[in-house]
């Protein structure tokens, strides 16, 4: 999608030193894809610790050794 937007020249530039990107459109690529990573990563923490179903490592370790 084209779209056009004023981004700061000096975030921009942080954004290309830190993506190492070659290209501006590489680096805003990046940082989004980035962003929305982390932002699925953040919803899956709230999920975490909440399974009941699951079997902790101990009854794991357990298990592998009856074979």
């Amino acid at each position: 999608m084209k779209t056009t937007v004023d981004i700061p020249d000096q975030e921009l530039a942080d954004v290309m030193r830190y993506t190492r990107a070659a290209t501006k459109r590489e680096a805003i690529v990046t940082a989004i894809a980035d962003f929305n990573r982390r932002r699925r990563m953040t919803g899956l923490l709230a999920h975490a610790g909440q399974a009941d179903g699951l079997i902790s490592p101990d009854e794991l370790q357990a298990q592998r050794r009856q074979g």
